[in-house]
Parts: structure tokens; sequence; C-alpha cells
């Protein structure tokens, strides 16, 4: 237990054998879950993560590769069944330090958040640790993640380092998920939908040995889908808010109303 709450880790895993040991090694001590998703590996990484001496951890296999975000799904669900009360997600990749890990939980555990997320993108060293070609695509779908979301002070829309609370996840529609690499993108947009609070919290962007299973031109088009459809979903809920409050008003005067003050903040 992690300051008296239960904490589960899901770790969606495709062809990780080789990296995998390296994030279950290096879990920390209060991880009282560990649920490895094998998302149809061809490799032995269901078999690794059986064969781990960890403690606590459950692997779930799927018969048909269903991508990371329905890799994730699956953990989830298997998490809100253990009655988790704060649930991580971490890379079966080792790119995410899990010495960092309590940084997403403080703010969950203080009530200043629902959900957690790790940036990258404002570590002093970015420069020098993540490769250009993905620090350029992942400001751009930060940029348009903003728009699409509302949540205008999320700086890093992909990493999916991220921690959730119970209830939370429980009135997220999980089955509507996208299921691949939009996933991320598609999660702000539910949790904006529900007006949950969203916070980024600083990690280290941490690049190796590992491959991309990134395709980017099987990628773009289904995210850029995502992105418009969230904004425009959020656009006409925002207008129907305020044509709601409009009515509502004694002397028929059009109010201004700012439906996204969500409490957000950058954690140090």
């Amino acid at each position: 237990m992690y300051r008296e709450q239960t904490v589960a880790v899901v770790i969606p895993a495709h062809n990780e054998a080789l990296l995998l040991p390296v994030t279950l090694d290096g879990l920390p001590d209060y991880v009282d879950y560990v649920i490895v998703v094998d998302d149809a590996s061809a490799d032995r990484t269901a078999q690794i993560a059986r064969d781990h001496q960890r403690r606590g951890v459950s692997v779930l296999s799927h018969a048909a590769n269903r991508g990371v975000g329905g890799a994730i799904v699956t953990g989830y669900r298997h998490a809100l069944s253990l009655q988790a009360a704060l649930v991580v997600v971490v890379g079966a990749d080792a790119q995410m330090d899990p010495r960092e890990m309590s940084r997403l939980l403080d703010p969950l555990i203080d009530g200043h958040a629902d959900y957690a997320k790790g940036d990258r993108l404002g570590h002093p060293q970015l420069s020098a640790l993540m490769p250009r070609v993905r620090l350029f695509g992942n400001r751009v779908l930060t940029m348009l993640t903003r728009w699409s979301s509302g949540y205008e002070h999320v700086r890093d829309s992909q990493c999916g380092y991220t921690a959730i609370t119970r209830e939370t996840l429980e009135s997220i529609p999980l089955k509507d998920l996208y299921p691949r690499y939009g996933f991320p993108n598609d999660v702000l947009a539910k949790l904006a939908e529900l007006d949950c609070r969203v916070i980024d919290c600083p990690v280290t962007p941490i690049y190796g040995m590992e491959t991309s299973g990134i395709r980017i031109n099987k990628v773009v088009g289904p995210i850029l889908w995502l992105l418009l459809r969230s904004g425009l979903r959020r656009f006409i809920r925002q207008r129907a808010h305020r044509r709601a409050q409009n009515r509502c008003a004694p002397d028929s005067r059009p109010v201004s109303i700012d439906t996204d003050t969500r409490s957000a903040r950058t954690v140090s």
C-alpha cells in the first residue's frame, strides 16, 4: 500500500520479453497488484511474467491483438475487480522510471486531481533524451489534444505513464475507449466530458534499446479523427450548457459561462 491506499499497476505488453523483466524488477514494493496484459505476443512475454518472482503478479492474455488501449482496458477492468484504490499504467518497455510513481499518486491521494499524467516535455534535458521525431510528433498532438479536450495545461498528451482513482475509472465508459495508439487522447476526451481534474506530473523521458511499434501512416488518420470528434463534442456540449444557463437568467440577457474551470496544475 502507498499512504494507506491500495495500488494496482497495469502493464500492457506486446512482444516485450526482453524489457518486461526490467520493468517488473523496478516496481516499488508498495505496489499491491501487478497486472500484465499480454496482447497476443509472439514471444515469451506471458511466460516471463508468470515466472517472475515478484508477489502479486497476474497475467491476462489476449488471443488476438487488441492494441495498447485494448490491453490497458483489460487491465483496468481487472484492477476494478480487485478493488484497487489507485491504478497506474506503466509501459512494459522500461521507458518509465518506477521511482517516479509517487509523483503521480500523491496528487490523487491529496485530492488535487482525478487523473495524473506524466509530463516528459518539461524535463530540462528533453532535447538530449527524446528523439527529435518523437518530440515533434508529441508537441503537435499535444497542441491538438489541448484544443480537443479543453485541458489547455496538458503538456504531454502522449505520455502513457498515468494514474487514476477507482472512482474516476468507474465513471469512464471503458468499452467506448479507442483501443490503439489514440487511446491517451481519447481518455482525455472522456475525462473532459465528465469534468474530471487532470494534472501534469514531471517524469523523465527514457529511451534505450526498445523499438517503437508505431507506424505513422497508420496512426495519424485515426488520431486526427478522434481529436476532431472530441473537439466537436466539447463544442456542442458547451454551447448547450450556455443556452441552458441563458434560459435561466432572470433578465434573459446572454450570460458568459466558462465551462472549463476544472482545477488543474503542474506538480513539481
